[in-house]
């Protein structure tokens, strides 16, 4: 049986004219990247049960998936036809010189397939644009869905927002597929394939998304911002702008994210959200944030705004006095009854079985009341009970027999919110909105509370947020979000940010969340957040509370992977703690060499070994020089924290008090101290068996002794 040849200047795919892809070759370097004995067919269609008489008589009446068993090509357009199913599909294909697309276009249906049924034929649930058994490789990434080695990688992905792009793996291969769903968008949604060696899929997908007028994902992973670090702050108003810009630039941060509390009022959680009203610290609006804005750029700082898009609080003026209709809704209900009357039950046709019970979300919508309900009946005649009219502080209303309504979609973070139904226009006028305070000046966002959508998440995760981006202006020229599905990959520019973790486990986490992630990250082509880090003076968690050492590992862990940090920051914490120079010194070292990509690569090899800690210090010519350290034990009655490390022959250490000041009875026998290696140094022999070294900011020695002799030093170490 002849085949089908479809080939640019990048791939060749091959399939049979039974609808079976027998073949994907790299072009460049030769590879074939298919398992081709899996006997796969590029398209399937899905319908909800047979329509068609003859077929609903001989099959099961269940949801049904109909493999192309005949493919045949008319220019750019394949027609395929299916097993069973009475009709054709066809599906247009754009074959640029780095990509392929294929787009459902249009059906060929007989009228004999339907003759006689009152309907709009065909009955198509899904179209399967593309599905193909792609070769293991080295790499998998799991967001873009893209198998890649060197020598080669195929991607399937989605050039719209309403593809639905998947996985599945098998032993020998895994299956990469493309949807159309109907109900989210049947036709004119194409899919785009994509094969070259590894170091090329970039190019190749830079390509789709000029081509298809997409968020430039692969420009915001290239552009000089990307491994930022940012200093977030709920706390900035006008009035105290310039003490929050100079604590980010004695961090060295490039970015400061704005949460929008601190320009938006709030009240309870985000019980407010969706209003999106100026706080009194403006009282000119827009006009203040302006001005605020340029000057935080005017300082060198990208401002950021950091948001909820999918949030609509319970005290905002979408739910009362009257709730709007857009809100989202777990479940639907039909009225058995009438609602005339006060508090008590609420009939319903439909069976509440399975219904939310959790405190603060037991609530009802019908029409703009809302009913908050204590329990319900799962036996005929269906109710809920314990039922209390006007909840939220919503009017009464007459509720007639046969109106419908539901349960309300109550945010599982805090129960002070809810979420907007995206198959409404609400989503777009909240957008218009946050746009309205982007555009004073912001140039990146972060996309909280994203989770929070209808069914399917893997459509309405990404879209809820692109109908967002695309009313800011200019674009962003990064951005990051608390939740991801396949299309965002064009806009959110980096993964999630972990949340925040205590001191006494902040190195552990570090370890066990986003440095495993960050690998992973880095087959999909892209970096995370190492995370939101509190900052705490001694005694706000823990008696040390945060520590040079503990953003020190951190934040050379995210170096390793060419990643950034995030600092919650808290100006109160800032001027209590004793230490706040010397961690923010840290994180200014480390910035710094991430935006001069000072780190080499036989260097981030090494900072991606676990447990080992390393410094970086700025050495006696002034320049940065990086060195592997380690903890000294120490009493805790001196609290001290001590590491110690060699270089040139000698053994140093780095030492401080975390909380206080005092002076440091060590017991060796001289010691040279500075307070950098490039400033004057002091030689301190001993009396009385010990040296007496000043103790409080952070202080360099260096002695004659090992590096074990040091440690054991310091484990014996006296602090008066």
């Amino acid at each position: 049986m002849p085949n089908i040849v479809i080939e640019n200047k990048t791939l060749r795919l091959t399939v049979s004219e039974d609808g079976i892809a027998k073949s994907l070759i790299c072009l460049a370097t030769g590879e074939e990247c298919l398992k081709a004995d899996e006997e796969i067919s590029l398209f399937s269609v899905t319908q909800d049960r047979p329509f068609n008489n003859e077929v609903k008589l001989a099959h099961p009446n269940k949801r049904t998936t109909y493999q192309a068993n005949a493919i045949r090509r008319e220019g750019n357009r394949l027609i395929a036809g299916f097993e069973i199913a009475p009709y054709e599909a066809v599906i247009e294909m754009k074959l640029a010189d780095r990509y392929l697309t294929f787009t459902l276009v249009d059906f060929i249906c007989p009228p004999e397939a339907y003759g006689g049924l009152n309907m709009t034929p065909p009955p198509v649930a899904e179209l399967r644009l593309l599905q193909l058994p792609v070769k293991h490789r080295k790499c998998f990434g799991e967001w873009l869905n893209v198998s890649w080695d060197e020598k080669a990688g195929v991607c399937v992905l989605a050039a719209s927002p309403f593809t639905r792009i998947e996985s599945e793996r098998r032993v020998s291969c895994r299956i990469m597929t493309a949807d159309a769903i109907r109900g989210i968008k049947l036709k004119n949604t194409p899919a785009a394939l994509v094969c070259a060696p590894g170091d090329q899929i970039l190019d190749c997908i830079a390509d789709i998304e000029e081509d298809y007028d997409l968020p430039r994902g692969v420009e915001s992973r290239r552009s000089d911002y990307i491994n930022s670090s940012i200093y977030w702050t709920a706390a900035i108003n006008p009035s105290n702008a310039d003490e929050h810009i100079a604590y980010a630039k004695a961090g060295g941060f490039r970015v400061m994210v704005i949460y929008y509390t601190a320009i938006c009022k709030e009240e309870g959680g985000y019980a407010l959200n969706g209003d999106y009203d100026f706080r009194p610290e403006y009282p000119n609006g827009k006009a203040d944030v302006i001005a605020m804005l340029d000057k935080i750029k005017a300082a060198g700082i990208i401002p950021g705004l950091h948001f909820l898009q999918t949030h609509i609080g319970l005290k905002s003026r979408y739910v009362t006095p009257r709730a709007d209709h857009r809100l989202g809704k777990t479940r639907i209900f039909t009225l058995a009854r009438a609602i005339e009357d006060g508090d008590g039950e609420v009939f319903v046709e439909q069976n509440p079985e399975d219904t939310v019970m959790a405190d603060g979300c037991r609530i009802l919508q019908f029409g703009g009341e809302l009913i908050s309900y204590e329990g319900y009946i799962t036996e005929y005649p269906y109710r809920f009970t314990g039922c209390k009219r006007g909840a939220l502080s919503t009017d009464l209303e007459d509720h007639p027999k046969g109106q419908m309504g539901g349960i309300l979609d109550v945010s599982e973070f805090g129960a002070s919110s809810c979420y907007v139904d995206q198959n409404s226009d609400l989503q777009d006028e909240v957008a218009d909105k946050i746009a309205e305070i982007f555009n004073c000046g912001f140039r990146t966002v972060y996309f909280d509370g994203s989770e929070g959508t209808n069914i399917p998440y893997e459509i309405h995760v990404p879209n809820a947020q692109y109908r967002v981006w695309k009313k800011l202006n200019p674009p962003t020229l990064f951005t990051e979000g608390a939740a991801k599905a396949h299309f965002s990959w064009h806009f959110l520019s980096g993964g999630n940010a972990f949340d925040v973790f205590g001191p006494a486990v902040f190195k552990e986490k570090i370890d066990q969340y986003p440095a495993e992630e960050a690998p992973r990250m880095r087959q999909d082509f892209t970096r995370l957040n190492f995370g939101w880090w509190g900052f705490w003076a001694p005694g706000g968690w823990g008696p040390t509370g945060t520590q040079a050492d503990m953003y020190e590992y951190g934040t050379s862990r995210a170096a390793a992977w060419d990643c950034p940090i995030t600092v919650q920051t808290n100006v109160g914490s800032f001027k209590a703690h004793p230490r706040t120079a010397d961690i923010f010194e840290v994180i200014r070292r480390w910035e710094d060499i991430r935006a001069k990509k000072w780190l080499t690569a036989e260097q981030k090899l090494m900072l991606r070994e676990l447990g080992q800690e390393h410094h970086l210090l700025i050495n006696e010519k002034g320049e940065y020089e990086l060195v592997p350290i380690t903890m000294a034990a120490v009493s805790d009655e001196t609290a001290l924290r001590a590491f110690v490390f060699e270089r040139n022959g000698e053994s140093w250490a780095a030492y401080w008090h975390p909380t206080g000041k005092g002076t440091l009875k060590l017991g060796i026998p001289s010691a040279v101290l500075m307070d950098e290696l490039n400033a004057d140094e002091t030689v301190i022999d001993a009396a009385d068996g010990a040296v007496t070294l000043p103790v409080c900011k952070r202080r360099y020695i260096r002695t004659k002794l090992t590096a074990a002799e040091l440690a054991a030093a310091f484990a014996n170490a006296v602090v008066e």
